[in-house]
């Protein structure tokens, strides 16, 4: 399995914006707009696209028709979102925009059976767990609160309810550029064997995914980049061959 290099879009008041470690008072914005941002980023060679929707996380109203409008503008590529997305009903209008697959984060740490209803209504391709892990524990309510178990805790229960795509992302090296957390990685591979895992949180240069895809991650589908590639540290290109390995 080689994994896929996935340009991150974070919509924020309807611009693509970036985070520094999940605080949205440190919100930068990239684009004004994200759906041409999401063609550009298949132009340039992407065929995934990890889109998060910030208003709908942090509590405010989803943004369906912008994410409509980025699915649009993406295809053919595979887009994923997550954001405010708690309830079936709210999974299925995400789907229904466009989205190929939903992401849950919140809801299901409060209620992980939440996930294996998910994984039963819409298969097990089109459903994906946000692991997001600050001060040790899981993350919910945009990266406010750290109250959730720990990561590998976390991964095997819902590995167990049928969960088979989870995003792991370090929250205190989210727009550092600092690299990945192998170590989180790790555990969370170790701990779901079945699943898929996308890494996330600190992608800065090539040498990071460099080392990513030599760490040994048997599970590892794909790994998240954002600000590195909106400063232009590496282009989508470069950064889906520093994934493919040694040629």
């Amino acid at each position: 399995m080689t994994p896929l290099l996935f340009p991150a879009i974070d919509l924020l008041e309807g611009r693509a914006v970036r985070l520094h470690k999940g605080d949205r008072k440190t919100a930068r914005v990239y684009s004004e707009d994200p759906a041409a941002q999401a063609r550009a980023f298949v132009q340039q060679g992407a065929s995934v696209v990890h889109v998060v929707d910030l208003d709908a996380a942090f509590g405010g109203a989803r943004q369906l028709s912008l994410i409509a409008a980025i699915a649009r503008a993406a295809a053919p590529a595979l887009v994923q979102v997550g954001g405010g997305i708690r309830d079936l009903a709210s999974a299925q209008a995400t789907l229904d925009a466009g989205a190929q697959r939903v992401i849950f984060g919140t809801a299901m740490i409060e209620r992980p059976a939440l996930a294996g209803e998910a994984v039963a209504k819409f298969g097990p391709d089109r459903v994906a767990c946000g692991i997001d892990i600050k001060d040790g524990r899981a993350a919910t309510r945009g990266w406010t609160e750290a109250r959730g178990p720990a990561a590998p805790d976390l991964a095997r229960e819902l590995s167990g309810l049928g969960v088979r795509w989870m995003v792991v992302t370090a929250v205190a090296r989210d727009g550092t550029l600092e690299g990945f957390d192998l170590l989180l990685l790790r555990a969370v591979s170790e701990a779901a064997p079945d699943c898929r895992l996308i890494a996330s949180g600190g992608a800065g240069e090539l040498s990071h995914l460099r080392v990513l895809a030599a760490a040994g991650l048997s599970t590892l589908a794909g790994a998240i980049a954002g600000t590195a590639l909106y400063e232009n540290r590496f282009s989508v290109r470069e950064g889906q061959r520093a994934l493919d390995g040694p040629c």
